[in-house]
């Protein structure tokens, strides 16, 4: 299949962190169709030599594994050109579609990674210049919109111009392997699903911690926070793949129509449960990894007397007859001890113990997503052959290690969801009314936070979070998984 890929922002910190390094991969596994044109578009004085100049010049900056060779990159660079437009100019929409109509791609992909505030103008300007075919596939990357009526007028816009079949719009967190196999775990077997109920499970965590802070961000952080940075797109879309029902099959819609269920099954927010099931928290100066680092309120661009929240936990649960009075916990922060992504299912304790078993233990099972990628099974077994300890158990575990496993044969997040969209596979993209669900939930705790005047609570860097992160959890009599 003949593509050309235009990728609005092409010079932007996205292009060549994520989106570029990603292309190359697929181009080096052999992946990526014969016959694709990728067009950086920006507005930078920019010819196609020069624009290949400067991507080879970022790859310096991304992880050695994924850097190409210069003969590699030679051959990749044949794919690049350059657009130079302004993206409120007619006439250079005008420019693109002639250039864009020279070949006839069976497909052309308009991949915005630019400010969601431009999201409107592009697609408007895009249907002025007719470039709103039927072969144009839109990628929308988040945030989409602030709040639930700023995200419905983006889709509005973009529904205007163009058919939900054509809009893709991407959490990069669904085309990640572990979750894949979070799919393939629950869908694929007959061991867990069981078990992935109210009946048997205790609780469920989702944690997706940073050390980073802010960096170069602290501008757009300063008007996004945790809340609607991670929890609303990354963290929901992870719950609803633990929580959700089956789908009748593995097509696009039956699997999105299951996802809007759980969002819409979602305990809303009353405004006892706004002081006690939300905790949000702000980092303060401190040591990550043995290294010192300054405050959030000291980084560039921030506001020195800032309530923008970098940590969030929350009590969330599913009223449905599976899940029903099942806790799901979520926590979300920059400035933690460790990058780390994971899912802890946590079982229920035998009904009835006939062994000495370790206070607390349970099984257990946890999803790392990253940066390992694999399935950890913790169970209890006997713990000496002695007949004296022959009633006692220990925790022992079953360690599934997916990158040693099937190493050679996985892609990257960015590399599966840029080759699903060439393709034309919407089944880890996400429909509009999954985020306006999102929005909605998410919503009355933006709202009681504007009016709360105690502000975020502190919590040093290095940390996990604030200390009634713990406590959240401790009033159902549970503890989260490095505390265990």
């Amino acid at each position: 299949m003949s593509f050309d890929l235009v990728l609005f922002g092409g010079t932007g910190d996205l292009a060549w962190r994520k989106l570029m390094p990603a292309l190359f991969q697929a181009f080096r596994h052999g992946t990526l169709p014969a016959g694709g044109r990728i067009i950086g578009v920006a507005r930078e004085a920019l010819d196609d030599a020069s624009y290949r100049a400067l991507i080879r010049q970022r790859f310096d900056d991304v992880e050695h594994a994924k850097r190409p060779t210069a003969d590699d990159f030679e051959r990749f660079a044949e794919l690049l050109h350059y657009q130079r437009m302004d993206l409120s100019a007619p006439a250079d929409y005008a420019g693109l579609a002639t250039r864009l109509r020279e070949r006839q791609a069976d497909c052309v992909v308009m991949y915005l990674a630019t400010a969601p505030g431009l999201f409107t103008t592009v697609c408007e300007q895009i249907a002025a210049a007719g470039l709103n075919e039927a072969r144009t596939r839109l990628v929308l990357e988040k945030p989409l919109g602030h709040d639930l009526a700023s995200n419905r007028s983006i889709n509005q816009a973009v529904r205007r111009v163009l058919d939900e079949r054509q809009i893709f719009r991407i959490d990069h967190y669904l085309g990640k392997p572990s979750v894949q196999n979070l799919f393939a775990l629950r869908f694929g077997n007959a061991l867990f699903e069981p078990l992935w109920r109210r009946e048997h499970v205790a609780n469920i965590q989702i944690t997706i911690a940073e050390e980073l802070g802010v960096e170069r961000r602290g501008g757009f952080y300063e008007g996004t926070g945790a809340l609607r940075d991670m929890v609303q797109n990354h963290a929901l879309q992870l719950l609803c793949a633990v929580a959700m029902e089956p789908p009748i099959n593995a097509h696009a819609d039956a699997i999105r129509d299951e996802k809007l269920k759980v969002l819409r099954a979602l305990k809303p927010w009353t405004p006892a449960l706004l002081d006690t099931h939300a905790v949000r928290g702000q980092y303060t100066a401190g040591s990550v990894q043995g290294t010192p680092v300054r405050g959030y309120r000291e980084e560039d661009g921030v506001d020195p007397a800032s309530r923008t929240e970098t940590f969030v936990a929350l009590r969330a649960e599913v009223a449905s007859w599976r899940w029903a009075g099942v806790p799901f916990y979520i926590r979300t922060g920059k400035r933690l001890p460790a990058r780390d992504a994971h899912i802890v299912v946590n079982f229920r304790e035998a009904p009835h113990p006939i062994f000495q078993t370790p206070a607390g233990a349970c099984n257990r099972l946890v999803i790392h997503l990253q940066p390992r990628d694999g399935l950890e099974l913790h169970l209890l077994a006997q713990a000496h052959e002695n007949r004296a300890a022959a009633q006692a158990l220990a925790p022992a575990q079953l360690d599934l290690d997916f990158d040693k496993r099937f190493g050679a044969e996985r892609v990257g997040a960015y590399e599966r969801l840029l080759l699903d969209v060439i393709d034309g596979r919407l089944n880890l993209f996400v429909r509009a009314d999954e985020q306006e669900e999102a929005w909605r939930w998410v919503e009355p705790l933006l709202a009681h936070w504007r009016q709360d005047t105690r502000g975020p609570r502190p919590y040093a860097a290095g940390t996990w979070g604030p200390s009634a992160s713990s406590a959240l959890v401790a009033r159902d009599g549970a503890c989260w998984a490095e505390e265990s």
